[in-house]
């Protein structure tokens, strides 16, 4: 696969640099924000993939299935039914709640 998370990052951050321009007009500058969005959306969609992707390789146990997009080919640190451990939120009535390790 030729484009990685990396270059999505990239492009993102270009874009924000561009709406940052003091120097636009506010023709520029709608310019700009609609492009943003359809760079936004496009990139959600690219994300959401990426998403599928992963559930597809932690139901299946496929490695082989990697587009690499994700790790930009590196599949080293790719580890079979590695968890994440998460604090357990205990929560009261009265709107607060405390976070404890399981």
């Amino acid at each position: 696969m030729k484009n990685k998370i990396q270059d999505l990052r990239d492009h993102l951050f270009a874009q924000l640099e561009r709406l940052n321009d003091e120097e636009l007009t506010p023709e520029q500058m709608q310019t700009e924000i609609q492009r943003a969005n359809a760079v936004s959306g496009i990139a959600q969609q690219i994300v959401m993939s990426a998403k599928v992707e992963v559930d597809f390789i932690k139901a299946t146990g496929r490695e082989e299935s990697k587009t690499k997009f994700l790790d930009g080919g590196n599949t080293e640190n790719f580890v079979e039914g590695k968890t994440i451990e998460r604090p357990k939120a205990e929560y009261s009535n009265n709107g607060n709640y405390n976070l404890t390790k399981e």
